[in-house]
């Protein structure tokens, strides 16, 4: 089963890049949980807490596909670093400041949000020119779905460790400072600063030109949904069933589900078009989120919790594979960043949704929201089967620049069945 990872991870430069983008990512991944728990230590409420982690979502959302699209057009150095540290020090002012007044709370968070580095598409970028085959770069993307469930998995208890050792506003401080030195990790690294992007046709839509990618966003929108109100219904759960531990063990073992899901999914090729295969996933995604209405105790909790995970990590991984096979050429950064834009406005929607619903009908209500939001986002590609199937753009064939031999360029494989 491993054989395929250690394949990838012997290449030159992968494992530096795999661990500085979840490392610079840590920040993004965690701010969520990080916010909603600093806001509780502060005495705010549940709807407070979901509106200040929407606010961070929308701007990430916005900010992503707009530093994307400047990465495609400058190159990743330039952007990210800057970005990252701007993000950095908007969160550290919110920790700083508090949401008293709130009017600033509100700004930091904004900009924290907007100028988080796009260094998740950026990674996607970067594997075809490390490792130039088409099969190691499907390989690579599984592996990089799986990588970010450990991070999930680490992440909170990271977020509830450091609570416990000094305080909520800490976490927020130390989660950015250590997101800046992964940032940095990569963006000096040979391949980050030697790549650049492939042509590209001037227009203003960019990525989103893409019919099929459009119907992709559509239906991860709501699975980010889905995923942004277990956040907040599981910190509602906690309150009344042991507190931040047992929040923590929850969002964990969300974490661990996807990590062995993902793990199991990424250790064979998979034959048939993924755009279909994505459906099959995502209708068991949806159905694994229906046993957290039962809201038992926390071990059988954790245990639903953990279920719930298992296929989110192969649904993303075959969603990196259609990203590819359907951006227009020369916009693969953007059209990353698209799909996490759309994952985090989902997030940020389920968040700021999951909030009034628990405060309205509780804690069961909460957990229903990711099950209606599964079945919404299997809707989605079932209606939109026939342009997925459709994918844009011909092969165009790996290359490098002819007077410059070790210049990186965005690479794109033919557009084949194979995952």
């Amino acid at each position: 089963m491993a054989a395929g990872y250690l394949e990838i991870l012997r290449a030159r430069h992968a494992a530096r890049l795999l661990t500085g983008t979840l490392v610079g990512r840590l920040p993004n991944a965690t701010a969520a949980i990080a916010v909603v728990l600093f806001i509780r230590a502060e005495g705010g409420t549940y709807s407070l807490a979901g509106a200040l982690a929407a606010v961070y979502g929308v701007a990430n959302a916005v900010g992503q596909p707009l530093l994307g699209r400047l990465v495609d057009l400058y190159g990743q150095p330039r952007v990210q670093l800057p970005a990252a540290l701007v993000s950095a020090l908007a969160m550290t002012a919110f920790a700083l400041s508090g949401t008293d007044p709130l009017p600033p709370a509100y700004v930091s968070m904004a900009v924290a949000g907007l100028f988080t580095p796009p260094l998740e598409g950026g990674l996607r970028a970067l594997w075809p020119s490390v490792l130039r085959r088409e099969d190691q770069v499907h390989t690579a993307y599984a592996m990089d779905a799986v990588a970010q469930e450990v991070m999930f998995t680490v992440g909170p208890l990271l977020v509830t460790l450091c609570v416990a050792l000094w305080s909520a506003q800490a976490a927020l401080v130390v989660l950015n400072v250590i997101g800046v030195l992964g940032a940095l990790s990569v963006v000096v690294s040979p391949p980050s600063r030697a790549w650049r992007s492939a042509p590209r046709e001037a227009h203003w839509l960019g990525a989103l030109r893409s019919p099929g990618l459009l119907a992709l966003l559509g239906a991860f929108l709501f699975v980010g949904l889905a995923l942004g109100s277990i956040t907040v219904a599981g910190v509602s759960y906690a309150d009344d069933n042991g507190g931040d531990a047992v929040y923590g063990w929850l969002m964990a073992a969300l974490g661990l589900g996807a990590l062995v899901g993902g793990t199991v999914y990424g250790a064979r090729q998979w034959g048939g078009a993924p755009e279909r295969r994505l459906r099959g996933l995502v209708a068991l995604l949806a159905v694994c989120y229906l046993p957290l209405v039962l809201v038992p105790g926390p071990v059988a909790m954790t245990a639903l919790t953990a279920l719930a995970g298992v296929f989110l990590a192969p649904c993303i991984a075959c969603a990196f594979i259609i990203v590819d096979r359907h951006a227009p050429s020369g916009t693969v950064t953007e059209a990353f960043s698209w799909l996490v834009t759309t994952f985090t406005v989902g997030a940020s929607v389920g968040t700021g949704l999951a909030g009034p619903v628990v405060e309205w009908g509780g804690t069961l209500w909460g957990f229903a929201v990711p099950g209606v939001a599964g079945a919404v986002s299997l809707l989605v590609l079932l209606a939109t089967g026939r342009v997925l199937a459709a994918p844009a753009g011909g092969p165009v064939v790996a290359a490098s620049s002819e007077n410059d031999p070790n210049r990186a360029v965005e690479p794109r494989f033919s557009s084949g069945d194979r995952a």
